[in-house]
């Protein structure tokens, strides 16, 4: 049998409580449910990093921000200066994933947004390279993007230029299995134009529409951007409608699959970079839009689903948590290459391929996030955040108190549990970290940091 076909769509800062398969019933999302239900949906999915730039190198790498340097994203410092000499791809030292598909004979394609370093040029094995400058989204339409090597301006809207590139990739001829990275613009909920009418074929729908998957509550005294976003109908029309046309996108990639021939044996693959507070708790964005950064549920989880016809069990959810530095481990032993994967850095991820099959296995259920300062262990009964050098930190009862409003950390009854998870949170970094980008102990990052102490 051929080797499978790979296709990942990544969207940008969009959490699970948006869509119709996670319980949405606001926001119409019909391409996305679709492919939930013909595979496996991840209901505990985490991110190891709550911004662009790290959460994408961990996708990609397995490795957790301390471990390939990038603490946060990417904006003028070296690594995104894609137009100068020391523009650099900040994955490129570590064994990733498009790197390992051409090197196993993958066509490798990009559309859409890479935000890992120099994007002016095709990086890590990619043939085909259709991306953007930035990682931020100022516009959806007369956009800046990058095509054969030429920086251009993009009149239409970019989240369907991104579908038609991803699209033109699958129309061309493939001798050779393909891996195709589709990295959507949107949903994104950011910027001057979230407090603009958000254009596209979406947008009459949700023009009446008051949308109470949007929670209306007070703006958070911590929220540092985006405050005028809060129960604004403008932005929250502005964003559902922006999570609808990424929809769209999947079910025409989808289509060309199935059109193409190409559906039954390809490993479909939807998830995002991270989450997306849309007014929970009185925040607007994810973690790095508060100070201190914040760590709520919504900004942590994300939405994973797989479908692979007659490899996936179809109908599937997957209750036990797990991050994204478990992805890079899972996809290579789905595709057979499980061999590829290197024990320098020291992987800290483990697989769930087996329950593709319907096997949940035994998994220790502990997640970890890491933003600059702040780190943050995740049990089913606890959550911790701890901030150095001088906190806040929060101890939140997960079950008892799912929407994290009363902070424990001083509380006398929860003081064993809370020496329990210091230990496991510091054992997590000291096993895994390299103290060359640990910035817990001195060490640097790739990227400009937010928190300056």
């Amino acid at each position: 049998m051929p080797r499978p076909n790979v296709v990942f769509i990544i969207t940008d800062n969009q959490s699970d409580w948006t869509l119709g398969c996670y319980g949405n019933e606001d926001i119409r999302t019909p391409n996305i449910d679709r492919l939930a239900a013909e595979g496996i949906r991840f209901a505990n999915s985490y991110c190891v990093n709550s911004v662009c730039s790290p959460s994408r190198a961990t996708f990609l790498t397995g490795l957790i921000p301390s471990q390939h340097g990038v603490h946060s994203y990417l904006g003028g410092e070296k690594p995104d200066a894609q137009l100068g000499e020391d523009a650099y791809c900040v994955i490129s030292e570590f064994a990733n994933l498009p790197r390992i598909l051409s090197d196993e004979g993958y066509t490798c394609g990009l559309s859409g947004k890479w935000h890992l370093g120099d994007s002016m040029k095709a990086q890590e094995g990619f043939s085909y390279w259709f991306t953007r400058p930035k990682g931020h989204t100022r516009t959806f339409y007369d956009d800046d993007a990058i095509w054969q090597g030429e920086l251009y301006k993009e009149p239409r809207y970019i989240t369907d230029v991104i579908t038609e590139h991803a699209i033109d990739f699958l129309e061309q001829e493939h001798e050779q299995p393909f891996f195709l990275y589709v990295g959507y613009n949107g949903p994104y909920g950011l910027g001057q134009s979230m407090l603009e009418t958000h254009q596209n074929r979406h947008t009459e729908y949700y023009a009446d529409k008051d949308l109470p998957c949007f929670p209306r509550e007070e703006i958070h005294p911590w929220l540092f951007n985006n405050r005028d976003m809060i129960n604004n109908p403008v932005s929250i029309r502005g964003y559902a409608s922006a999570v609808s046309g990424v929809d769209d996108g999947v079910g025409e990639i989808m289509s060309a699959l199935d059109r193409l021939g190409y559906a039954e044996n390809t490993l479909f693959i939807f998830t995002a970079d991270q989450g997306h507070c849309g007014g929970h708790h009185g925040m607007w964005g994810m973690g790095d839009h508060s100070r201190p950064i914040h760590t709520y549920e919504e900004t942590v989880r994300i939405p994973l689903i797989f479908r692979h016809p007659n490899r996936i069990l179809s109908g599937q959810v997957f209750e036990p948590m797990t991050c994204n530095y478990d992805f890079f481990p899972s996809v290579l032993e789905h595709l057979g290459l499980e061999g590829r994967l290197s024990d320098s850095p020291k992987l800290p991820g483990s697989s769930y391929a087996a329950a593709f099959k319907g096997d949940s296995g035994e998994r220790e259920e502990v997640v970890f996030h890491e933003y600059e300062n702040a780190r943050m262990i995740r049990t089913w009964e606890w959550k911790l955040t701890r901030r150095r050098p001088n906190g806040p930190d929060q101890l939140f009862d997960m079950k008892n108190d799912p929407g994290e409003r009363e902070n424990l950390i001083d509380a006398t009854e929860a003081q064993l549990d809370l020496a329990d998870l210091q230990r496991q949170l510091e054992g997590f970094f000291e096993k895994y970290a390299d103290p060359e980008y640990d910035l817990w102990k001195g060490g640097r990052s790739k990227a400009g940091l937010l928190i300056k102490e």
